[in-house]
């Protein structure tokens, strides 16, 4: 089993920053891909980063050149370094994992979500 446990949301002014941290424990061999996601109340969940475990990272479209995700492999956790957060943004966010555990066999896992709010 692999826990995640989130850090870091809260309740931000427009264009203000906030940085979530992903800690990742359990019956880990290898982590692959690590990422974030988020659901807007009303909307389904949606991707906003992935980075692999070489440390290549992949946006979308609408985080692209305002968010940084980044990762500790010897802390297993990952990083979300939001800047100049819209109203938009408002959502839980949700950190993912990708593991292996000893005996190979392939693990999706999922945080508890945190709660980002951002103010007009």
């Amino acid at each position: 089993q692999v826990q995640l446990v989130e850090s870091g949301g809260g309740l931000v002014q427009a264009g203000g920053s906030l940085k979530l941290s992903c800690a990742a424990s359990g019956t880990i061999f290898s982590i692959n891909d690590m990422g974030w996601y988020r659901q807007a109340p009303g909307k389904q969940r949606e991707l906003v980063a992935t980075i692999s475990n070489g440390g290549s990272p992949n946006y979308s479209d609408s985080v692209k050149g305002r968010f940084t995700i980044s990762r500790d492999n010897a802390k297993n956790t990952v990083y979300l370094q939001m800047n100049s957060l819209k109203p938009e943004d408002t959502a839980v966010y949700y950190c993912h994992v990708e593991s292996r555990g000893y005996g190979g066999s392939s693990i999706n896992s999922w945080g508890q979500g945190t709660q980002v709010t951002v103010s007009s």
